[in-house]
């Protein structure tokens, strides 16, 4: 019977889209509706919870010394990943992470890191010996398609939010001071736009039902200067130069007012 239902709502999603309207009312540039919580996890240096329509993801920060990598001892350690937990879709079970949730991580990862949202010779104690690390982990609570944007957005609103402790190194061990935090060394908000192509037709924030009819995606960052800082694609099919321009003004466009959502939170 789920088989037939998903059938039918996949021919009533195509149907629309042909129409030039979408399964939940949106125009085909439209994203859903975005509400950020900060402060959602007390233990956490920064954490948020992002609400993009139906699809939920909780991000925390954790801020840690470590040792630098070997090719940049100049530089602090960034590193963000992402895990589904099997209560947000039935069909998400237990284990390691497959293709597609490791995928999620990189393009995650990828936007915050090439917008250079954060500025990582700040963050060391020491060159080449030791410096301050961001672990920025995502779980996704609840699935309404396009994990990509809702982490995203997660993943940055937990680095705004949080504070950094301070250490100092006593005899070459970094040392907490105690009470002593910052804000994060930030430059840029960014902010990713996931596109879908359905036929011949391209929208902005594919839920679940759409995401099941895609042909094609393209995920694009912008910083505040409204400048593509990464892209990624997926799907089988393809984009023409002109859907590719398209798409670029759509996320340059659609993410500075998305990143005007992004900066009030805390206000």
């Amino acid at each position: 019977m789920s088989g037939i239902l998903d059938d039918l709502k996949k021919k009533k999603v195509l149907s629309l889209i042909k129409e030039g309207q979408r399964i939940d009312g949106r125009a085909l540039d439209e994203p859903r509706q975005i509400t950020i919580d900060v402060g959602v996890i007390p233990k956490a240096e920064g954490s948020a919870r992002i609400r993009l329509g139906d699809t939920e993801v909780v991000c925390g920060v954790k801020i840690q010394p470590d040792k630098p990598f070997p090719d940049l001892g100049d530089r602090g350690i960034f590193i963000c990943t992402a895990e589904i937990l099997p209560l947000a879709d039935p069909s998400v079970e237990p284990g390691p992470p497959g293709e597609e949730v490791i995928e999620l991580a990189r393009v995650v990862d990828r936007g915050i890191r090439e917008s250079g949202m954060i500025d990582l010779t700040k963050l060391v104690l020491e060159k080449n010996k030791s410096v301050i690390g961001l672990f920025v982990d995502n779980s996704v609570t609840d699935y309404d398609g396009n994990l990509f944007d809702a982490c995203s957005y997660a993943s940055v609103a937990s680095i705004l939010s949080c504070r950094v402790p301070k250490w100092e190194l006593v005899n070459d061990t970094p040392t907490l001071v105690e009470g002593q935090f910052s804000e994060p060394p930030i430059t840029t908000i960014p902010v990713s736009v996931t596109m879908g192509k359905i036929g011949d037709t391209i929208i902005v924030d594919p839920n679940a039902d759409e995401w099941a009819c895609m042909d094609a995606r393209i995920t694009m960052t912008t910083n505040n200067a409204g400048n593509i800082c990464a892209i990624q694609k997926g799907g089988t099919d393809g984009f023409t130069v002109e859907q590719l321009m398209q798409c670029s003004k759509v996320a340059i466009s659609t993410g500075a007012k998305i990143r005007e959502i992004i900066k009030s939170i805390g206000k």
